[in-house]
């Protein structure tokens, strides 16, 4: 029997099909498109997460012979669908990277407070959440609001196409801004200063829970038998966590893909001053009884940057025939090859799309100083890898004053291909960095929680230890460290520097 794992993605879905053992037997992405009707707004028709993931269902679920005996669904937080009382959109999917509520952000800051909306929640305040947009529904779009029986997380959006009850797990509860983390419900204290009610929001349940079985309809349109297990699974990052082992506290999870995120499994929520300073997210783990505190910076996304600047057809990104026929891929390993021996001297910051922690400025963009007629692209592109291994060195710094030091962390993603990313990293961190096996960390996760729910493992520590393997380690060089003392300690005042004039020029252009 196998276990089937689905991620809802912002941009595709993908569905990979395990072995028990853990081993990948199929894998597929269907990819979508949202919307932006307005500047600043990001939608998406729910339909469209519903067609995507029964094509990628399908394509991997062919095998009779290794028929999938649980299914199990992760995604990404914050997007959420109105639902009418008969389960059906009243409106587009408003998606996480919508950013209309910035007024309803503000003002539901001011009227529960920053700190104690941090202690309720484990968030700061950010118009990515589902709140401050549910409460600018109601004051933009009442007819909407007024529409709306439920507003559900995507998972609940399929499970209700299933003909399941529209459940949220307590991890992607807390993506909403309205979940007491520590009593895992929702808050009536975040929630009467918002004017809503509980039950406008789905019924919190633990992550694993089996939420139904497949209807005859939904089997067909999934390509799977009727009467199979649906489990729901939970936020992709906690879920990406439980797919590298990083179940409770010392073990740290580190996804290098367009964005970098670090992630730290506690018993407790970290919810001190020192995490609030740096606005920190900590909250439930899809593991009972445990907590994840992360933090995050665009990443991937300035590596990709520099190599379509090098290598695109005119439209700023690589050709769709360069992506096919495998010469992206070259590219890196060229540019890999290429790169000159010690520090380059560059300060390079990846924030093209603004930072995230500490002060999540929108406004904060990308910049490269020490460029000299000399410099030659193979600097540029150590230059870029150094500014992400300095990044990372401030994530991991912030991340330990919050929830204790650790010295190892396990890495997955696109940018754990880099060699010379990873040992920049781990001499600018001073953590040994574990390269794990298995590159699918979120689906494995979440088919952890599809195999634990239906008995083919005693519980997650259990079905870590059986599944989850690593590749190589690598200790960080002393020698390196020392050699990059001068940059790294250049980057931090420099990055400084820029967060502060960026900062003045943002207040400048608001009076």
């Amino acid at each position: 029997m196998s276990l089937l794992a689905i991620d809802i993605g912002s941009s595709a879905c993908k569905a990979v099909r395990f072995a028990v053992s853990g081993k990948i037997l199929a894998q597929h992405t269907s990819a979508y498109t949202p919307d932006f009707p307005r500047s600043s707004w990001a939608e998406m028709d729910p339909e469209k997460f519903w067609h995507a993931i029964c094509a990628s269902s399908q394509a991997v679920a062919r095998d009779v012979v290794d028929p999938v005996q649980a299914l199990c669904l992760s995604s990404h937080g914050e997007t959420f669908v109105a639902l009418d009382a008969k389960g059906r959109p009243v409106a587009p999917a408003i998606l996480n990277q919508d950013n209309r509520a910035v007024t309803e952000t503000a003002w539901c800051e001011e009227a529960i407070g920053r700190k104690r909306l941090f202690q309720i929640t484990g968030l700061v305040m950010h118009p990515m959440y589902s709140i401050p947009k549910i409460i600018w529904l109601r004051k933009h779009r009442p007819d909407i609001f007024a529409s709306t029986a439920c507003f559900v997380t995507l998972i609940g959006y399929i499970l209700q196409r299933m003909g399941l009850p529209p459940y949220v797990d307590y991890s992607l509860a807390s993506r909403f801004l309205a979940f007491d983390i520590r009593k895992r419900c929702w808050s009536e204290e975040v929630l009467t200063a918002a004017g809503l009610r509980k039950e406008q929001l789905p019924l919190p349940v633990p992550a694993g829970s089996i939420a139904g079985k497949l209807n005859s309809e939904a089997a067909s349109d999934l390509g799977l038998l009727p009467g199979t297990p649906v489990v729901l699974g939970g936020h992709d990052q906690p879920c990406g966590a439980l797919g590298v082992g990083v179940i409770g506290k010392g073990r740290v999870y580190d996804s290098i893909g367009t964005y970098e995120c670090i992630v730290v499994g506690s018993d407790e929520p970290c919810l001190s001053d020192a995490a609030l300073h740096a606005s920190l997210n900590s909250y439930c783990h899809v593991v009972p009884q445990k907590f994840v505190t992360l933090a995050y910076f665009p990443s991937g996304i300035m590596v990709k940057w520099f190599h379509d600047l090098l290598y695109s057809n005119g439209s700023g990104h690589a050709s769709a025939e360069a992506i096919a026929d495998g010469l992206e891929a070259d590219h890196y390993s060229f540019l890999e090859a290429h790169v000159p021996e010690g520090p380059t001297g560059l300060c390079i910051t990846p924030h093209l799309i603004g930072t995230c922690n500490p002060e999540f400025n929108p406004f904060a963009r990308g910049v490269i100083a020490g460029l000299s007629p000399a410099t030659t692209r193979g600097q540029l592109y150590r230059g870029i890898l150094e500014g992400l291994a300095c990044e990372l060195s401030l994530m991991t710094e912030m991340l330990a004053e919050a929830a204790g030091d650790f010295g190892d962390i396990y890495v997955t993603g696109g940018g754990s291909r880099s060699a010379l990313g990873l040992q920049l990293r781990a001499a600018l961190t001073g953590c040994r960095l574990h390269v794990m096996a298995s590159q699918e960390a979120v689906c494995l996760g979440t088919a952890i929680l599809a195999g634990v729910a239906v008995g083919e493992y005693r519980d997650a520590s259990q079905a870590v230890d059986q599944v989850v393997h690593e590749t190589a380690v690598l200790v960080p060089n002393q020698a390196t460290a020392t050699s990059y003392a001068d940059q790294m300690n250049q980057y931090r005042i420099f990055r400084a520097a820029m967060m502060a004039r960026q900062d003045f020029l943002t207040h400048k252009e608001e009076r």
